[in-house]
Protein backbone atom coordinates (compact mmCIF):
# COMPACT_ATOMS: atom_id res chain seq x y z
CA UNK A 1 0.00 0.00 0.00
CA UNK A 2 2.70 2.44 1.14
CA UNK A 3 4.82 1.24 -2.45
CA UNK A 4 1.58 2.44 -4.14
CA UNK A 5 0.72 5.42 -2.40
CA UNK A 6 4.72 6.63 -3.29
CA UNK A 7 4.56 5.82 -6.87
CA UNK A 8 1.32 7.94 -7.04
CA UNK A 9 2.46 10.67 -5.09
CA UNK A 10 5.70 10.43 -7.81
CA UNK A 11 3.44 10.39 -10.95
CA UNK A 12 1.70 13.60 -9.36
CA UNK A 13 4.89 15.32 -8.56
CA UNK A 14 6.50 15.09 -12.15
CA UNK A 15 3.20 15.58 -13.86
CA UNK A 16 3.24 18.10 -17.06
CA UNK A 17 1.44 20.79 -14.93
CA UNK A 18 4.61 20.65 -11.84
CA UNK A 19 7.22 20.52 -14.78
CA UNK A 20 5.83 23.68 -16.23
CA UNK A 21 6.12 25.05 -12.89
CA UNK A 22 9.83 23.65 -12.15
CA UNK A 23 10.44 25.26 -15.52
CA UNK A 24 9.21 28.53 -14.22
CA UNK A 25 11.46 28.50 -11.58
CA UNK A 26 14.57 27.43 -13.47
CA UNK A 27 13.66 30.69 -15.42
CA UNK A 28 14.53 33.11 -12.84
CA UNK A 29 18.17 33.10 -12.77
CA UNK A 30 18.02 32.93 -16.58
CA UNK A 31 15.97 36.37 -16.39
CA UNK A 32 18.42 37.45 -13.40
CA UNK A 33 21.73 36.69 -14.87
CA UNK A 34 20.74 38.59 -18.50
CA UNK A 35 19.36 41.66 -16.75
CA UNK A 36 22.65 41.64 -14.03
CA UNK A 37 25.00 41.09 -17.55
CA UNK A 38 23.66 43.68 -19.79
CA UNK A 39 23.19 46.16 -16.98
CA UNK A 40 25.45 45.47 -14.13
CA UNK A 41 28.48 44.04 -16.29
CA UNK A 42 27.50 46.43 -19.18
CA UNK A 43 26.63 44.08 -21.55
CA UNK A 44 25.03 44.18 -24.96
CA UNK A 45 21.38 45.18 -25.46
CA UNK A 46 20.41 41.80 -26.85
CA UNK A 47 20.49 40.22 -23.83
CA UNK A 48 17.72 42.10 -22.36
CA UNK A 49 15.23 40.34 -25.06
CA UNK A 50 16.69 37.19 -24.24
CA UNK A 51 15.32 38.05 -20.60
CA UNK A 52 12.09 39.18 -22.04
CA UNK A 53 11.90 36.60 -24.15
CA UNK A 54 12.37 33.63 -21.43
CA UNK A 55 10.17 36.05 -18.68
CA UNK A 56 7.45 35.65 -21.37
CA UNK A 57 7.54 31.95 -21.53
CA UNK A 58 7.92 31.61 -17.72
CA UNK A 59 4.77 33.65 -17.76
CA UNK A 60 2.79 31.54 -20.03
CA UNK A 61 3.48 28.84 -17.91
CA UNK A 62 1.86 30.12 -15.12
CA UNK A 63 -1.64 29.94 -17.70
CA UNK A 64 -0.44 26.67 -19.00
CA UNK A 65 0.26 24.47 -15.42
CA UNK A 66 -3.40 25.37 -14.44
CA UNK A 67 -4.89 24.97 -18.01
CA UNK A 68 -3.18 21.19 -18.04
CA UNK A 69 -4.19 20.34 -14.14
CA UNK A 70 -7.85 21.23 -14.98
CA UNK A 71 -8.17 19.66 -17.88
CA UNK A 72 -6.22 16.41 -17.28
CA UNK A 73 -7.17 16.24 -13.46
CA UNK A 74 -3.80 16.13 -12.14
CA UNK A 75 -3.74 18.66 -9.40
CA UNK A 76 -1.98 17.59 -6.61
CA UNK A 77 -0.70 19.32 -2.89
CA UNK A 78 2.65 19.91 -4.11
CA UNK A 79 1.40 21.69 -6.98
CA UNK A 80 -1.07 23.60 -4.85
CA UNK A 81 2.39 24.52 -2.77
CA UNK A 82 4.60 25.11 -5.67
CA UNK A 83 2.83 27.36 -7.98
CA UNK A 84 1.93 30.32 -6.17
CA UNK A 85 5.50 30.14 -4.53
CA UNK A 86 7.49 29.73 -8.27
CA UNK A 87 5.15 33.13 -9.02
CA UNK A 88 6.49 35.10 -6.19
CA UNK A 89 9.55 33.60 -6.69
CA UNK A 90 9.95 34.91 -10.32
CA UNK A 91 7.97 38.47 -9.52
CA UNK A 92 10.06 39.47 -6.26
CA UNK A 93 13.63 38.50 -8.11
CA UNK A 94 12.64 40.29 -11.40
CA UNK A 95 11.35 43.69 -9.22
CA UNK A 96 14.55 43.74 -7.37
CA UNK A 97 16.74 43.02 -10.42
CA UNK A 98 15.04 46.06 -11.94
CA UNK A 99 15.63 48.05 -9.01
CA UNK A 100 19.02 47.18 -8.64
CA UNK A 101 19.04 48.26 -12.73
CA UNK A 102 17.60 51.60 -11.78
CA UNK A 103 14.91 50.91 -14.46
CA UNK A 104 12.68 51.36 -11.12
CA UNK A 105 13.73 54.12 -9.52
CA UNK A 106 12.52 57.13 -7.42
CA UNK A 107 8.87 56.95 -6.10
CA UNK A 108 8.37 54.45 -8.32
CA UNK A 109 10.17 52.07 -5.63
CA UNK A 110 7.19 52.27 -3.87
CA UNK A 111 5.18 50.29 -6.37
CA UNK A 112 7.27 47.92 -6.01
CA UNK A 113 7.23 47.76 -2.29
CA UNK A 114 3.83 47.48 -1.87
CA UNK A 115 3.96 44.57 -4.65
CA UNK A 116 6.36 43.33 -2.14
CA UNK A 117 4.91 43.58 1.02
CA UNK A 118 1.71 42.31 -0.06
CA UNK A 119 2.64 39.32 -1.57
CA UNK A 120 4.32 38.57 2.27
CA UNK A 121 1.15 39.67 3.72
CA UNK A 122 -1.13 36.88 1.58
CA UNK A 123 1.89 34.72 1.81
CA UNK A 124 1.70 35.13 5.81
CA UNK A 125 -2.31 34.95 5.64
CA UNK A 126 -2.57 31.67 3.50
CA UNK A 127 0.15 30.18 5.79
CA UNK A 128 -1.63 30.24 9.13
CA UNK A 129 -5.61 29.59 7.33
CA UNK A 130 -4.24 26.33 5.73
CA UNK A 131 -3.73 25.57 9.52
CA UNK A 132 -6.89 26.61 10.16
CA UNK A 133 -8.37 23.87 7.01
CA UNK A 134 -9.16 27.39 5.42
CA UNK A 135 -9.06 28.08 1.85
CA UNK A 136 -8.81 31.90 0.38
CA UNK A 137 -9.76 31.22 -2.86
CA UNK A 138 -7.77 33.53 -5.83
CA UNK A 139 -10.44 36.29 -6.87
CA UNK A 140 -11.10 37.44 -10.26
CA UNK A 141 -9.48 40.87 -10.04
CA UNK A 142 -6.32 39.26 -7.95
CA UNK A 143 -6.11 37.03 -11.51
CA UNK A 144 -6.71 40.47 -13.82
CA UNK A 145 -3.79 42.07 -10.94
CA UNK A 146 -0.98 39.50 -11.72
CA UNK A 147 -1.54 40.15 -15.78
CA UNK A 148 -0.81 44.05 -15.54
CA UNK A 149 1.82 43.02 -13.21
CA UNK A 150 3.25 39.98 -15.47
CA UNK A 151 2.67 43.05 -18.15
CA UNK A 152 4.43 45.53 -16.81
CA UNK A 153 7.43 43.55 -15.82
CA UNK A 154 8.25 42.60 -18.88
CA UNK A 155 8.01 46.15 -20.67
CA UNK A 156 10.52 46.82 -17.98
CA UNK A 157 12.52 44.05 -18.88
CA UNK A 158 13.06 45.14 -22.36
CA UNK A 159 13.98 49.09 -20.72
CA UNK A 160 16.66 50.48 -23.01
CA UNK A 161 16.15 47.85 -26.03
CA UNK A 162 12.26 48.21 -26.24
CA UNK A 163 12.71 52.17 -26.06
CA UNK A 164 14.69 51.80 -29.26
CA UNK A 165 11.74 49.47 -30.95
CA UNK A 166 8.78 51.67 -28.82
CA UNK A 167 8.84 55.18 -27.79
CA UNK A 168 8.46 55.47 -23.92
CA UNK A 169 8.68 51.67 -23.60
CA UNK A 170 9.68 52.09 -19.94
CA UNK A 171 7.16 54.60 -18.91
CA UNK A 172 4.41 52.21 -20.17
CA UNK A 173 6.10 49.69 -17.92
CA UNK A 174 6.27 51.72 -15.19
CA UNK A 175 2.44 53.43 -15.54
CA UNK A 176 1.77 49.61 -15.38
CA UNK A 177 3.44 48.26 -12.51
CA UNK A 178 1.40 51.58 -10.71
CA UNK A 179 -1.57 50.37 -11.99
CA UNK A 180 -0.69 46.91 -10.74
CA UNK A 181 0.12 48.39 -7.19
CA UNK A 182 -2.99 50.11 -6.75
CA UNK A 183 -4.74 46.86 -7.13
CA UNK A 184 -2.29 45.21 -5.25
CA UNK A 185 -3.15 47.30 -2.03
CA UNK A 186 -7.10 46.51 -2.90
CA UNK A 187 -6.50 42.68 -3.32
CA UNK A 188 -4.29 42.62 -0.19
CA UNK A 189 -6.97 44.35 1.98
CA UNK A 190 -9.34 42.31 0.36
CA UNK A 191 -7.88 38.99 1.19
CA UNK A 192 -7.07 40.51 4.56
CA UNK A 193 -10.50 41.40 5.13
CA UNK A 194 -11.91 37.84 4.25
CA UNK A 195 -9.16 36.05 6.21
CA UNK A 196 -9.60 38.34 9.80
CA UNK A 197 -12.53 36.96 10.57
CA UNK A 198 -11.41 33.38 10.75
CA UNK A 199 -8.37 34.62 13.11
CA UNK A 200 -10.77 36.41 15.52
CA UNK A 201 -13.30 33.56 15.37
CA UNK A 202 -9.65 31.27 16.51
CA UNK A 203 -8.68 33.82 19.21
CA UNK A 204 -11.87 33.54 20.28
CA UNK A 205 -12.16 29.95 20.61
Amino acid sequence: MNSVSTRTTAKHTYSLPNLLTFARIAAIPVVVGCVFAQSIMYGPLWLRWVALAVFVMAAVTDFLDGYYARIWDQHSAFGRMLDPIADKLLVASCLLMLAADGIIHGWTLWAAIVILCREILVSGLREYLAALRVSVPVTRLAKWKTTIQLIAIGFLLAGEAGDQVLPFNTQIGLLLLWISALITMYTGYDYFRAGIHHLIEEDAA
